[in-house]
């Protein structure tokens, strides 16, 4: 199954809520994967919030170029009761 980022929301800190195309949803914490280059500039808490949905990668997107799979993201997933 091919997977995509339906919606997204922040929510806290490092934290994002998104809705995949299956219908899971979730939180995805990623303070411990801002790691290299390109995510550099999202340790900075207001750049971090200002993420898109490409709707071309349908993905989580920033302006300085940093993304991240869809699978990577659903992997990370926390279910929130």
């Amino acid at each position: 199954m091919i997977l995509h980022v339906k919606e997204a929301r922040y929510v806290r800190d490092y934290v994002l809520w998104l809705r995949f195309s299956d219908g899971a949803e979730g939180e995805v914490d990623l303070r411990d994967e801002l790691q290299g280059e390109v995510f550099e500039p999202l340790k900075n808490p207001c750049a971090f919030r200002q993420f898109a949905i490409d709707p071309d990668m349908q993905t989580v997107v920033w302006k300085s170029g940093a993304d991240f799979a869809p699978e990577f993201l659903y992997e990370h997933l926390m279910v929130v009761a």
